[in-house]
């Protein structure tokens, strides 16, 4: 992180996940909700008996006051968390939701806690997803691949990591080589991957040690093997090397990030269709986020920011 950054970048932003079992989840809801608004904190917290997941953003104090609180939780006493930061506040509102797991892929007894893959630093990633006996898979979906990958990573092309199974069962060339190197944005989906694959008979399954996050933090841009930039779920859209921001726009019609040369696409209408999802909506759509639109500048103009921009 540049000291630039820092001093420009006023937000900290902290994901985090701890897979670990927590049969009182519950219970922590409350608390943690009252905990965020109390230190100007917004963002999500899933929390589930299989354990925690999120990102969340404030000021500095805040943040710490929320991770000092979590780590002061037996169960979480050994949570870790990734930094970046953001010029604006990133999210709307702090949501701590309760969840049948923190990271959903539909399988049942895949358990990190019990199996997972070995993890690989950052600075040891280079060397084994250019292994020739190792086979490289994005395990994200489909529109964050589309913006940025690792060179020579397949891309399984699912919607929801919920399709990620059935897109293993359905490759059996994927045994062809020993080695499996797995990653995603910030590690947890890699963490049930991992488990997933050992399930499915896989040995030597790696994943990269804090995601694609952790790499763009701490691998000098001219040693990377990263082409492009990564999805981030929240108003940042996107975030490249240095974790700089990205210069990626959301579309709000579908969700799809958006590059500068999308926008002057003749089917982006901003708030309203870009050329991923024009096609696939009905002109009575149009017509409806085109009233949410204008609510939206009309909040704008009001010094607001209206719930659903």
């Amino acid at each position: 992180m540049t000291d630039s950054l820092t001093r420009t970048s006023p937000f900290l932003v902290a994901a985090l996940y701890h897979f670990v079992s927590v049969p009182r989840f519950a219970s922590l809801q409350g608390p943690l909700q009252t905990l965020c608004e109390e230190n100007g904190v917004k963002g999500t917290l899933l929390v589930a008996h299989e354990g925690i997941n999120g990102t969340i953003a404030g000021p500095d104090a805040g943040i710490y006051a929320v991770l000092s609180f979590l780590r002061a939780q037996p169960e979480f006493s050994s949570l870790e968390h990734k930094e970046s930061r953001a010029s604006k506040m990133p999210f709307l509102r702090m949501k701590v939701k309760l969840k049948k797991e923190i990271v959903t892929m539909g399988v049942e007894d895949i358990d990190p806690n019990k199996v997972v893959g070995t993890y690989v630093a950052p600075q040891d990633w280079n060397a084994l997803i250019s292994d020739p006996d190792t086979i490289v898979i994005d395990t994200r979906n489909d529109y964050e691949t589309a913006i940025g990958t690792f060179r020579g990573a397949l891309d399984p092309k699912t919607k929801t990591f919920r399709e990620f199974p059935d897109w293993v069962r359905g490759n059996p060339g994927l045994h062809n080589k020993p080695k499996v190197a797995m990653y995603c944005t910030g590690g947890i989906r890699c963490e049930k991957a991992t488990a997933f694959m050992k399930a499915e008979g896989f040995d030597e399954v790696y994943h990269l040690k804090g995601g694609i996050l952790k790499y763009l933090e701490e691998v000098p841009q001219e040693e990377s093997l990263w082409d492009g930039a990564c999805f981030v779920f929240d108003e940042r859209v996107s975030v490249e090397h240095g974790l700089q921001q990205g210069e990626h726009r959301l579309c709000h019609a579908c969700r799809n990030p958006i590059t500068s040369e999308e926008i002057t696409s003749p089917h982006y209408e901003e708030g309203v269709s870009c050329s991923h999802c024009y096609h696939t909506r009905t002109e009575e759509d149009r017509l409806r986020y085109r009233q949410r639109q204008h609510q939206i500048a009309l909040a704008k103009k009001r010094g607001q920011r209206h719930i659903g921009s």
